[in-house]
Formats: C-alpha cells, structure tokens, sequence
C-alpha cells in the first residue's frame, strides 16, 4: 500500500526530532512562511504586499498599500475549475501590478492560507521565487499593526517575463494513475480535503490529511517542526514523491506550501484534482 505501514521508526523519528535529531530536510526550511512582524522589513526594501482575496473582499478591507491579486486572476476554469492559467496570462497580470523578475513579493489572504498558497505556488510554478507568505494573513496583519484601507493604490507598471513552467511541480491524471496502478515505494497521495468529502470517495490509496491541521486555530500555519511530525505519524517523509490534492488543488496548494517551507521537496500537485479524476 502506498500508506506505509513503519510505526516504530515513526515513533523512534518523532523522538529524534523532538531532541533535535533525525534526518536533514533535503531543502532550506522555514524560508517561505513569514509572520506578519517580519513583512515591514521587507517592504521597506521595496518588496510589493499582495493581496489574494476576491477583488470583492479587496474593496472592502485590505492591508493599506497591498495589490489584488485574486484567484480568479491566475486561473482559468476549463475544461475544470482553478487550473493553473498560461504564462500569457500570468505576465500580464503580474506585470500589471507593478511586479518585475526581480521583484519581491509577500502574499496575504483571508481564507486560511489557501489562496496566498496557491498564488506562490503560481510564482514558484513560473520561475519566480522571491515570495513569501504571512502566515495568519489579513488578521495577523491587522495584530501586528498594519493600517487597512478601501482604496486601491496607484501602480506602475513593470515587466514580468514567466520562465518555462517547473513541471516537477505539477502532476496531471495519467501520472497520478500511474502512481495507483504501480504503487511504488516511496510514493504518497494525500488527499487534502475534509472527512466527509474523503468518505464520499477518494482516489485509491490516498491518506487524509485535512490541509486545516497545518494551521493553528487563529489561522497561522503551525511551525516545521509540527508539520514535519504531523506528516511523519502518517509515513511521509522526505524522501518520499508527494502527490496532493483536493476538489481544485486551492487546499492541495496549501499543503504543498506547508510541506515546502518544511524542507520536503519532491511535491506534485495534482492540479485539476478530484474535479477531474471523480
């Protein structure tokens, strides 16, 4: 089975990592989640807030100075729902937001991490890698002091260029059954979505791990540490190939990200998701 079945070196990785062993991540961890006391330092080096909300929620309460970049912006929704949109259409709106190759950008949402998740991953996906997210977004600003505004600011244009998409990034139905039908070692599909929606069906050999337990209740992601144990306890660990999904991949995109600034490396978001493959 695809869910390994190790729940004594689990236990004994768990221990080493609450002494502060264990194994090193294969990537830097802790470099993409940011909390809201560290975004000024960054604008004040010209870094560009984003807002990721709906240009709804946008207009009626937004960090002063933030952009809109909402989902509806980054894409498209056939022949599903929320698949990654063309880099046309990705250099245009970024650009148009005053984001250059060289640009800096901290993403914020109000929707549990999902939508700033989704747009870095959107980043990521075309080669932009200076982004961060604030971890608890519009209401962690809020606390931390940020003044909000109803009032969109005045932007110049830059120039973004999308490098060619990391396909290592994104998985489409044909590999995602090959990973069912196969079943190799070292492989996990987590199914990121609610128990109910998971008891309605899921795609074989999928775990359930709700995207919801990587944040904490007042919506901060919760720190490497537990994410990693989190992941372990289920048999998923670094050297593992991770396959994530949801109904569109929005929740999937939030646990990439978690996984991510952990240290994991080897993630594949199932980009058309349970829309597709039901």
């Amino acid at each position: 089975a695809i869910r390994k079945s190790l729940t004594l070196l689990l236990a004994l990785g768990t221990l080493f990592i609450f002494v502060g062993c264990g194994p090193a991540a294969p990537g830097e961890t802790g470099t993409e989640i940011i909390d809201a006391g560290q975004v000024q330092a960054l604008l004040d080096d010209d870094a560009v807030l984003v807002d990721a909300q709906t240009a709804v929620k946008y207009a009626a309460e937004h960090i002063e100075g933030a952009v809109n970049i909402s989902r509806a912006d980054i894409v498209v929704n056939e022949p599903f729902p929320n698949l990654v949109a063309p880099a046309a259409q990705i250099e245009e709106v970024f650009s148009s937001r005053g984001i250059g190759n060289d640009t800096t950008v901290v993403v914020y949402d109000s929707n549990k991490n999902m939508d700033s998740a989704r747009l870095w991953w959107t980043f990521k996906y075309f080669g932009h890698d200076a982004v961060k997210v604030v971890s608890g977004g519009l209401e962690a600003l809020k606390g931390a002091g940020f003044s909000v505004s109803t009032t969109a600011p005045t932007v110049s244009p830059a120039q973004c260029s999308a490098a060619a998409p990391r396909s290592e990034m994104i998985a489409d139905r044909k590999e995602v059954k090959k990973v069912v039908d196969e079943d190799p070692a070292n492989t996990a599909i987590i199914d990121t979505r609610s128990q109910e929606e998971y008891n309605e069906g899921t795609i074989p050999g999928s775990v359930l791990l709700n995207f919801i337990g990587n944040n904490f209740a007042d919506g901060t992601y919760r720190p490497v540490r537990q994410i990693r144990i989190r992941y372990l306890e289920e048999g998923i660990d670094y050297d593992d190939t991770i396959y994530m999904f949801c109904k569109t991949s929005i929740r999937g995109a939030q646990t990439y990200l978690a996984l991510y600034n952990a240290g994991y490396r080897d993630l594949r978001l199932y980009d058309a998701a349970w829309a597709e493959w039901s």
